[in-house]
């Protein structure tokens, strides 16, 4: 039995999806059951709840022998720690109380760098909490995703504008969700490994700001430029719509970390675990999307 955690985002989905195209038996903690697509809610079974909840951990990895654990950061939390760390206290004496043998987990870059970084810092955090339960276990080290310019798509269509609050030529990683979840989904498919270990899932390329402005300008067809934003008002607009001060000041932090070097230095394998391109991505996901009506 593999368990996985956030089945109805972009990288749970993904990974549900391929388990089953392997034959695996597979339990979901969702809190909305009726978001699952029908041939998965068909073929899995399904614990509803928050896997924040103690009584829905502990139903959920009953008899499992791996866990694909991914917390959907709480944009209302008191603190980056409650979101990841206090989320995931229940969930760690689960998998000790129920033997379960590995976890794979999506985090962050910037291990050992020194730096406060927000997001980046939480989830480092958590990592270390699911380590100290003995599990074997493989953190997902992650730069930026590309999907995340999916939410500026009316601004591209609307205006041509890229926006951040990055420098236009700060070159950095970047990794698309299906690379994630491809990686994520062999780990679980493989009951050889054993041990503690991070891997850094990086796409092919460093981009600038600058750089994707001028893929998506030959892929979309239109003029694309970026606009570097101001981070105090960004924060604010982040409150505005609902985040807590907290976590707000705490997506600032991970943008300032970023720029002062959080994701450099991280390797990328010789046998690459990312493919996918920007330019890849951008034609197969984000083009769609800016032409749908």
């Amino acid at each position: 039995m593999i368990v996985v955690t956030a089945p109805t985002g972009h990288i749970g989905s993904q990974v549900v999806e391929e388990l089953l195209r392997q034959g695996e038996e597979v339990r979901v903690v969702v809190r909305d059951p009726d978001r699952l697509p029908a041939h998965v809610r068909e073929r899995v079974e399904v614990v509803t709840g928050s896997h924040r909840d103690r009584a829905v951990v502990d139903a959920a990895f009953e008899g499992a022998e791996s866990v694909f654990w991914l917390v959907p950061s709480d944009p209302r939390a008191e603190s980056v720690y409650d979101a990841y760390v206090t989320f995931s206290i229940p969930a760690a004496d689960a998998l000790v109380r129920h033997g379960v043998r590995r976890v794979v987990t999506v985090s962050a870059l910037g291990r050992g760098r020194q730096l406060y970084a927000g997001h980046v810092s939480g989830s480092l955090a958590m990592e270390d909490l699911i380590r100290s339960t003995g599990v074997d276990f493989r953190a997902l080290a992650m730069p930026s995703f590309m999907d995340n310019t999916l939410w500026q798509v009316d601004a591209l269509r609307k205006d041509g504008v890229l926006s951040g609050n990055l420098p236009a030529d700060r070159r950095l990683p970047l990794t698309a969700t299906r690379d994630i979840a491809a990686v994520a989904s062999r780990l679980l498919l493989d009951r050889t490994w054993t041990g503690q270990d991070t891997l850094d899932v990086l796409g092919p390329e460093d981009l600038s700001a600058n750089d994707m402005a001028a893929i998506l300008t030959d892929v979309l067809g239109t003029p694309v430029r970026y606009e570097r934003g101001d981070r105090e008002e960004h924060r604010k607009h982040l409150i505005g719509y609902g985040m807590s001060e907290a976590m707000a000041a705490s997506m600032i932090a991970m943008d300032v970390a970023k720029e002062r070097g959080l994701d450099d230095g991280a390797a990328r394998a010789s046998e690459q675990t990312a493919p996918t391109t920007f330019r890849q991505w951008a034609e197969d996901v984000l083009k769609p999307a800016f032409d749908a009506k």
